[in-house]
């Protein structure tokens, strides 16, 4: 293993991969990226549904969707590895008026920002996705740039393109240690052996708190599992949509979309507390499929296939932090994305890179920033799934 690199990054998911092929497009190649299992892309990144979405609530989010979906469009030409993209929309279902006021509001921001978001009356949800149930429903929205993509062959891609260019990936090694001396970054202890360096990027996902600590920080982000249930469906006779459109029921935040023969869905359970564990919960299928009968009544005798839990990284306003900290020169953030991580990565990947390469990032971050949380300027992500 390397012994000394301009740059350390803790964390082989999405976003360390997508800081590494950033920083080897700016010329910044004495790389290494450090990820604790033996693959990349198998924690968060590798257990996600793979959703890119324009619709945010914030401008700030809206212009890493913006950034990041235009990247994946392009990824094969750019990046050099195709990536399975299908660009058939976000649909979300409104079933209060609480929510209706909001989504309008965030539909004339988006809009301002140059998406094109479409307001639907409840007539014509059927017409954009067969089967869904809309009893209850008052409207919905939808954008057609948004979609599915390929977690792993976006991860993959960002990270062969970065050692192509010199960037060195470090598998199956744990960071044990953030060495900080006289206010900055000195060295990284892993599991084998230090690394002399004077950047790190924290791209450590759930586990973004513990490597904070080691610098000397508190990060406020936390685990917090998230269910994926797979359901074996006849398509031939189930009515279900034809195409991957990802269908949101806000009120509840059950979603799902098609996956091969079957159809994935999930749900946020209110009651989860922080945890590591991604062991599925059984007992909370039965919760899930309740609401599911309700908006894909296809779902409501489908037998669940497989089942797995990923893990969320909270922050609490929902928002990620992103950029460097007050106090420990040479410290980035990637943090606390909130489910959006994914989606995000191709974005945020290329700020941190300009930020550590010197260069101006194109985007005022303050929504984003370490410190707002103490400062108490913080306005948080309604979209969150």
């Amino acid at each position: 293993m390397k012994r000394t690199a301009d740059v350390v990054i803790v964390g082989g998911g999405c976003m360390g991969a997508s800081v590494a092929y950033h920083l080897a497009r700016r010329g910044i190649t004495d790389v290494v990226l450090i990820e604790r299992e033996k693959l990349l892309a198998t924690g968060s990144t590798g257990r996600n549904a793979g959703g890119v979405r324009h619709q945010f609530s914030t401008a700030a989010n809206i212009r890493l969707s913006l950034e990041s979906i235009a990247l994946l469009e392009r990824f094969g030409d750019e990046v050099g590895a195709p990536i399975d993209f299908r660009q058939d929309g976000y649909l979300f279902l409104l079933s209060s008026e609480a929510s209706v006021g909001t989504f309008r509001r965030n539909v004339e921001l988006q809009r301002s920002l140059g998406v094109a978001v479409d307001w639907i009356e409840p007539s014509d949800i059927q017409r954009l996705a067969p089967g869904v149930g809309v009893d209850g429903l008052l409207a919905a929205t939808f954008c057609g740039k948004d979609g599915i993509a390929d977690p792993n062959g976006v991860t993959m891609g960002f990270a062969k393109a970065a050692q192509g260019a010199g960037a060195v990936v470090e598998r199956d090694t744990e960071v044990t240690g953030v060495r900080v001396s006289a206010g900055r970054i000195a060295a990284v202890e892993t599991s084998r052996g230090t690394i002399d360096t004077r950047v790190v990027v924290n791209a450590a996902g759930p586990w973004a708190r513990q490597i904070g600590q080691f610098a000397g920080i508190d990060l406020p982000v936390d685990p917090y599992r998230r269910h994926i249930f797979i359901a074996a469906v006849d398509r031939g006779t189930a009515r279900v949509p034809p195409s991957h459109i990802m269908v949101i029921d806000f009120g509840t935040t059950f979603y799902f979309h098609r996956e091969g023969a079957g159809v994935l869905f999930g749900m946020g359970d209110p009651d989860e507390t922080p945890t590591f564990d991604t062991t599925v919960q059984w007992d909370f299928a039965a919760t899930v499929t309740d609401v599911a009968a309700k908006r894909l009544p296809a779902l409501a005798d489908a037998p669940i296939s497989h089942a797995w839990a990923g893990l969320y990284e909270m922050s609490p306003d929902g928002n990620p932090i992103i950029g460097p900290v007050a106090g420990v020169d040479g410290l980035f953030l990637l943090n606390g994305f909130s489910g959006h991580g994914f989606q995000h990565s191709p974005a945020a990947g290329r700020i941190v890179a300009d930020l550590i390469a010197g260069r101006d990032p194109g985007m005022d971050l303050s929504p984003f920033a370490h410190d707002r949380f103490a400062r108490g300027a913080v306005m948080g992500e309604r979209y969150v799934v």
